[in-house]
């Protein structure tokens, strides 16, 4: 399939180690699975729980639209430590303030 979520992360991770910069990443539609705590996937695959850590770790966040969640059967007990079950109504406040926002 798509590469998409995968490089998104993969940015997602890198900017948030730089000096001076915030991240947040809000995760929808099928991408709010890379937030799920516990993957075990096949040899090869990469497990997006792990790469999303590096986030947190340097000051940003991780929402999930709960709606997705909601449709995919994820509860936030499913959730990775530091990720969090969001709204679209935060989505649109985040992106006002934003000075930029990157699309997936």
């Amino acid at each position: 399939g798509l590469d998409s979520t995968y490089n998104a992360i993969r940015l997602a991770a890198a900017l948030s180690k730089r000096d001076g910069v915030e991240v947040t990443a809000f995760l929808m539609g099928d991408g709010v699975t890379a937030a799920m705590a516990g993957q075990k996937t096949p040899d090869g695959y990469y497990k997006l729980d792990r790469m999303l850590s590096p986030i947190p770790r340097n000051g940003g966040q991780i929402l999930t639209c709960g709606t997705c969640m909601d449709a995919r059967g994820i509860t936030d007990e499913m959730l990775i430590e530091n990720a969090h079950r969001s709204t679209m109504e935060k989505l649109a406040d985040l992106t006002i303030t934003a000075d930029k926002v990157l699309v997936f």
